[in-house]
C-alpha cells in the first residue's frame, strides 16, 4: 500500500502554503470549497510561489496560476503517472529520500515507463510539453512543493488509486516530512477530520487503530465492558444495497441529509423506505429526516461544548454562546441518555469526559487535554504526552507507519459509465461558495437567493451552439437514472463536453437524480464527478431575465 496521507488529514499545515516554492492543486476548486485556504494559496502566489492548478474548469484558481492543465474528467492517473515518468527519466527525484526512506521505487520505474507524455497527451488532452514543463518545476522546488487535492481526486471510481498517484509523486520530489510541503487533502465539512478521528469510519477504532489489529479490539472492549465485533464493519454504500435486501433493518443518520447528498437519490430514497426503522439526528427537518420514524433534534455548534478538529489535525474547544433552542439537545447528551436506556454501563457525564477517554485509549491525542486547548488554543495531532507540542508537519523523521513509504504502481481507469450517442456530455458536480453542501443551512438563510437564486448547468458555448441553447433558458437534463429541469449557464467555466452543477437546491433541483451509483472498489466512494447525460430543450421553456 502506498503512504498513507496523513490519515485523511493534511501532512502539513494550512499557514506554510503560503511559503511554499510550488503549489500543486488538484481537482480543488479552492477558492469556493475552502476560501480561507485559497487565501493562504495567494498569498504563496504573492510571495514568488508557482501555482500550478490541475482541474478540467477554469475556476477563479486558475486565474492566478503559472500554468493550468485542463484535464479531461477522469483521467488523473495517466497525467501523474506521466509527470513521474519525465522525473525518473531526466533524473530529477530526491534520490536520497528515494533511497533511504522509500520501497518499490525500481517497481515503479518500470511500471510507468508506458506513461510517455506523449501517452498522457493523448489521454488527458493536455500538450506533452506542459506535461514535461510541470514535472520539471515540481522538481526545481526541492522538497518545498505543495501538492492539495480534494473530492476532484476522490470521488472517482479509481479515487483511491487516484489519491496512490499522487503520493507516489510527492515521494519522488521528496516532499514528505518537510515544512512547505507535503500532500494535503482538503476536508470538505467542519469536523469531518473530528469524526474521522473518533472512530466514524467502518475499519477503525479511535484514533485510527485498526480493529483487526492485535490488541486493539480488546483494549477498547476493556475500557467499554462490552464485547466488540472481530471483523471491520460495511460502508454506507454496502449498507444502501443490504437495506433494499432486507438484510439492514434499521439505520441511526446523524447530521446527514442522505436522499439529497447520496448519489442516485431514487436508489437511495429507495433504500431508506425498504428500511423498519429510521431515526434521523438532525438540527433542521431535512427530507430524510421526513422519511424517520423518530427525529431528536440536536443542537447546532453555537449550542454544543467540546472539540472540533480541522483539516491541519488541530483540535479546538468549542464552547457554547447560547442555550439549546426548544426541545433540541447536544449530540453529546442525546447519546449519552440513549446509553443510559440501553442500560450500558459507562462513566461519561459530559463531552470532557468523552475527549478523556479517548485520548486515553488513542495514543495520537493522549497529550491534548482540555486545560491545554483552553491555554493554548488548538493542538495539532500526533500529540502523544503532555509535555509533546503537536505536530505541525508529519513524517518528518519516518513514515507515520513506521514504515518506509511504498510506491505504487497503477494503471489508468476511466469513468465508470461512459458517454454514447443518446447521452454524449459529462455531468460533474461540486460546490459553490455561496451555497453550503444540500442547502440544509444556506437554503433558509436569507440573502441568499440574490447570490444564486436557483441551480445552473453550466454549460460551453461551443456545445451550446450546437444545441441552439439560449443562457437563462430553462432545459431537461437525463442520465440513465432521472431527469431534472434546470436553466442553463453558458460559460467557459465548462469544457467542450462537460457540464456542471451543484447540489445544494434540492427542492428545485435534485441534480443527484442524475448520477450514477458506481463508486471507488477500495474505499466506495461514489463517483460523483462523471456520469454520461443529454440535455433537451423543453418547448414551452422561456429565457431568464
Amino acid at each position: 500500500m502506498a503512504v498513507m496521507v496523513g490519515k485523511g488529514a493534511m501532512t502539513n499545515s494550512i499557514e506554510e502554503l503560503a511559503g511554499t516554492d510550488l503549489l500543486l492543486v488538484a481537482g480543488s476548486n479552492t477558492t469556493e470549497a475552502h476560501p480561507v485556504i485559497s487565501l493562504r494559496m495567494k498569498r504563496a502566489v504573492r510571495n514568488g510561489a508557482k501555482l500550478i492548478v490541475i482541474d478540467p474548469r477554469k475556476t477563479e484558481l486558475t486565474k492566478w496560476a503559472t500554468r493550468h492543465l485542463r484535464i479531461k474528467i477522469g483521467t488523473d492517473i495517466p497525467l501523474f503517472n506521466a509527470l513521474a515518468h519525465v522525473m525518473i527519466k531526466e533524473d530529477l527525484i530526491d534520490r536520497d529520500y528515494v533511497d533511504n526512506r522509500t520501497e518499490g521505487f525500481d517497481e515503479l520505474a518500470k511500471h510507468i515507463e508506458l506513461y510517455t507524455p506523449d501517452l498522457a497527451a493523448e489521454i488527458c488532452g493536455i500538450p506533452a510539453e506542459e506535461i514535461i514543463a510541470t514535472a520539471r518545476e515540481y522538481a526545481a522546488a526541492n522538497g518545498k512543493a505543495a501538492i492539495c487535492y480534494t473530492l476532484g481526486i476522490t470521488e472517482h471510481s479509481c479515487g483511491s488509486h487516484n489519491v496512490q498517484s499522487v503520493a507516489n509523486l510527492g515521494m519522488l520530489g521528496g516532499n514528505f516530512g518537510k515544512p512547505n510541503a507535503g500532500v494535503n487533502p482538503l476536508r470538505g465539512q467542519n469536523n469531518v477530520q473530528g469524526a474521522s478521528d473518533s472512530g466514524a469510519l467502518p475499519t477503525d477504532l479511535p484514533g485510527y487503530q485498526k480493529i483487526e489489529r492485535p490488541g486493539v479490539r480488546e483494549k477498547f472492549e476493556k475500557a467499554w465492558n462490552a464485547e466488540l465485533p472481530k471483523r471491520r464493519g460495511i460502508t454506507k454504500i454496502t449498507a444502501m444495497d443490504q437495506m433494499l435486501r432486507g438484510r439492514v433493518k434499521g439505520v441511526y443518520i446523524m447530521g446527514e441529509n442522505t436522499v439529497v447528498s447520496d448519489p442516485n437519490t431514487n436508489h437511495a430514497q429507495a433504500a431508506l423506505e425498504a428500511t423498519e426503522f429510521i431515526v434521523v439526528q438532525d438540527i433542521f427537518m431535512t427530507d430524510t429526516a421526513k422519511l424517520a420514524d423518530v427525529v431528536l433534534p440536536a443542537a447546532t455548534f453555537a449550542e454544543s461544548d467540546g472539540t472540533f478538529a480541522n483539516s491541519e489535525r488541530r483540535v479546538q474547544r468549542v464552547r457554547p454562546a447560547i442555550k439549546p433552542v426548544g426541545e433540541s439537545r447536544t449530540d453529546v447528551n442525546i447519546l449519552l441518555d440513549l446509553m443510559a436506556r440501553f442500560n450500558i454501563d459507562q462513566n461519561l457525564q459530559s463531552a470532557s469526559d468523552a475527549w478523556d477517554e479517548m485520548r486515553q485509549l488513542s495514543p495520537l491525542f493522549g497529550g491534548i487535554s482540555y486545560e491545554r486547548l483552553d491555554n493554548e488554543g488548538g493542538i495539532q495531532w500526533p500529540c502523544p504526552t503532555e509535555d509533546h507540542p503537536g505536530t505541525q508537519y508529519l513524517h518528518k523523521d519516518e513514515m507515520d507507519s513506521g514504515l518506509p513509504g511504498y510506491f505504487a504502481p497503477v494503471d489508468h481507469i476511466p469513468p465508470a459509465e461512459q458517454t454514447d450517442s443518446e447521452y454524449p456530455l459529462v455531468l460533474t458536480t461540486g460546490r459553490r461558495r455561496s451555497t453550503y453542501h444540500t442547502g440544509t443551512q444556506t437554503g433558509r438563510a436569507s440573502g441568499f437567493e440574490l447570490l444564486v437564486p436557483s441551480e445552473l448547468a453550466e454549460i460551453n458555448s461551443y456545445d451550446a451552439e450546437q444545441l441552439e441553447l439560449k443562457d437563462g433558458q430553462t432545459v431537461t437534463v437525463s442520465s440513465r437514472r432521472g431527469s431534472v429541469e434546470v436553466p442553463i449557464k453558458i460559460t467557459d467555466r465548462s469544457p467542450h463536453g462537460t457540464i456542471f452543477m451543484s447540489f445544494a437546491f434540492p427542492e428545485l433541483t435534485q441534480t443527484n437524480r442524475l448520477t450514477s451509483d458506481a463508486y471507488d472498489f477500495i474505499t466506495e466512494t461514489p463517483e460523483f464527478k462523471a456520469c454520461a447525460v443529454r440535455i433537451d430543450k423543453i418547448e414551452s421553456s422561456t429565457t431568464a431575465t
